[in-house]
């Protein structure tokens, strides 16, 4: 699969994942779910976990691969944020939906870990 394919997979395991974890954290308002899930799906969050990911190392190398290249995939450019916080965000849902299609076990560590729940 192409890893533009693998991010847009990447993308629902990942909304999915947040919505439930934001559930289970027992907010019950419809706004107060949206306004706080963009602390974790909004591309300018997306980057800055990607590159919390990366400075503290919890990435094998071959996870940092795919990260590259769903990040250099061509892609359509996004009108709400510039272009390198959106292709790091592009290959953060590209290694989570190779994860969550190879070796689902890591993709819920990985997410897990970003919520918190490690």
């Amino acid at each position: 699969m192409e890893s533009l394919v693998y991010a847009y997979l990447g993308d629902a395991v990942y909304e999915l994942h947040i919505r439930n974890f934001l559930i289970n954290k027992g907010i019950a308002k419809v706004k107060d779910l949206a306004r706080e899930s963009l602390n974790y799906v909004s591309a300018t969050s997306q980057r800055r976990i990607l590159e919390e990911l990366i400075n503290r190392q919890i990435l094998s190398e071959e996870e940092i691969l795919i990260v590259n290249r769903g990040r250099n995939a061509s892609s359509h450019r996004s009108k709400t944020t510039d272009i390198i916080t959106y292709k790091k965000a592009t290959g953060l849902e590209a290694l989570i939906g190779t994860l969550y299609k190879n070796n689902i076990e890591r993709c819920n560590e990985l997410l897990n870990y970003i919520t918190g729940e490690l």
